[in-house]
């Protein structure tokens, strides 16, 4: 029964390379407060940092550096990310940029999430060619929420597929592999835990 088991998961992660399957993955970052007062003010902290997407490339050196494009691809320097927005995403190191589009957004007194898919760069003229390296089935949902006393953060990406088919992947079809699969072993992990760490962080 292991093997079977190892065996599927290698047969898996091969259709994955290859764009013919996806994978999950959730990353969480917690903090408790000593009483409401202090968790409603801390959840409200955490809500902006959410929100200021531009905030979010000065997470670390290492960090990616992210910029927010309105829904007609003008750079939004202030403001809260909104239904229709871009965020571009520039890796750190040599790879091309990254784009995803806001779908979702909701906001209440004990939760706050967006979700994003990958998109087509909103400044080019090429709506067929998604410029990320996942494909646009992808989902990333970033949230806030408090119960009790406890604020917690989440990063929560779903049917993440290598953007390597065509006519998606234009030229980019070997570079989003490489990305893709990197970024699943390690650098994905450090981003996005250095982002729910900070969304938490007092």
């Amino acid at each position: 029964m292991k093997l079977k088991s190892i065996v599927d998961q290698l047969q898996h992660e091969a259709k994955v390379v290859q764009g013919e399957a996806t994978k999950d993955s959730i990353y969480v970052s917690h903090t408790t407060l000593p009483d409401e007062r202090a968790a409603d003010e801390a959840f409200a902290r955490s809500v902006t940092k959410l929100l200021n997407v531009n905030g979010w490339s000065a997470l670390s050196s290492i960090a990616a550096d992210f910029a927010l494009y309105s829904s007609a691809g003008k750079a939004k320097p202030e403001g809260p990310v909104d239904v229709g927005d871009f965020i571009q995403i520039v890796l750190p190191g040599p790879t091309p940029e990254n784009w995803v589009r806001v779908i979702h957004k909701s906001l209440d007194s004990k939760r706050a999430e967006f979700t994003v898919q990958p998109s087509p760069d909103p400044m080019a003229n090429n709506p067929d060619q998604i410029e990320h390296f996942f494909n646009d089935q992808a989902r990333s949902t970033f949230r806030v929420e408090l119960k009790d006393s406890t604020v917690r953060a989440f990063q929560i990406g779903q049917q993440e597929g290598i953007n390597n088919q065509q006519p998606q992947a234009g030229d980019r079809a070997l570079i989003n592999t490489l990305i893709a699969e990197t970024g699943w072993l390690f650098y994905q992990k450090i981003q996005w835990q250095l982002l729910t760490d900070y969304l938490v962080q007092e």
